[in-house]
């Protein structure tokens, strides 16, 4: 067996149309995104792999891709849509942190003015917020917040009061399993360090459960 080592490599696994994946494969996903390493075992041996990847995911809402427009919409809608997002299992969609529905680009939309902060200005923005949680996590065995766990997570991730009220809220209402629940305190870490703020309040928190939907049931 090799052990694993921690490094400070990591790459970006992209998959397009992930609904096309067999769910077996997606499934098989899963640990590694959690522990970071893949096992191959064989008869006579037994391999570890560093896996450490940020997995970037795209899908449309149904196969034909025009849910929501009566114009294009093929004639199963919504029944199509939720058949086609169902092949991606609740687990699998669990480990995922933010999941964001982007609307349709219209060719109209193509001639409006660009948006007010341009990619280097979220640039400079991602770099100070990494600097804060190297800076943070110095003398721990994480180096950002997506590998911060347990009381090293709770110590630096808990809301404050009113944060913890809406946490709370929303874990009831959406049925949050408890790797979802630590998930959203790490992305409310993580929006708070982007805003500059030294405590995780209740706006933080609130868009972090923006970027969560419930998963559906396996």
């Amino acid at each position: 067996m090799i052990p694993h080592r921690r490094t400070q490599n990591i790459g970006v696994l992209f998959l397009d149309e992930l609904p096309e994946f067999q769910r077996a494969v997606l499934d098989s996903l899963r640990q590694p995104i959690e522990a970071g390493v893949v096992s191959v075992a064989r008869a006579n041996a037994h391999v570890t792999f560093p896996a450490r990847v940020q997995l970037v995911a795209a899908m449309n809402p149904c196969r034909c891709g025009h849910l929501g427009d009566p114009a294009l919409a093929c004639t199963r809608a919504p029944r199509c849509a939720a058949d086609y997002q169902a092949r991606v299992s609740g687990p699998l969609l669990d480990r995922i942190d933010l999941h964001v529905e982007v609307q349709p680009v219209s060719a109209a939309d193509l001639v409006l003015d660009r948006p007010a902060e341009g990619s280097a200005a979220v640039a400079e923005r991602v770099a100070e917020a990494r600097a804060m949680q190297s800076a943070r996590y110095r003398d721990a065995s994480a180096r950002t917040n997506a590998e911060a766990e347990g009381d090293l997570l709770t110590g630096h991730a808990t809301p404050d009061e009113a944060g913890r009220a809406l946490l709370a809220q929303a874990a009831e209402a959406m049925r949050l399993s408890a790797r979802g629940y630590t998930r959203v305190l790490r992305v409310a870490r993580t929006i708070a360090d982007l805003a500059g703020a030294g405590n995780v309040g209740r706006i933080h928190v609130a868009e972090a459960l923006s970027y969560r939907r419930q998963a559906p049931r396996s």
